[in-house]
């Protein structure tokens, strides 16, 4: 059975079900990423970071997300 308010994405690699309408502010935050550490790439593009709360995840969407650590 499909719920009709949840759509499936790929989050690094792993599919997810997400509520539908979600932007990609809401997932970062969702899953406590620092958004000062992380690059994001959507459908194997790049995302500018200042503009995650007006994009919205579809269906099959592919979403990477890579932190950043610091060492030495």
């Amino acid at each position: 059975m499909v719920k009709k308010n949840k759509i499936k994405i790929r989050l690094n690699g792993k599919v997810i079900s997400v509520d539908k309408g979600i932007n990609l502010g809401i997932l970062i935050n969702k899953y406590k990423y620092p958004l000062n550490k992380i690059a994001i790439e959507k459908n194997n593009l790049i995302v500018e970071k200042k503009k995650i709360n007006k994009i919205s995840l579809k269906p099959n969407d592919k979403i990477e997300i890579v932190h950043f650590i610091g060492g030495g």
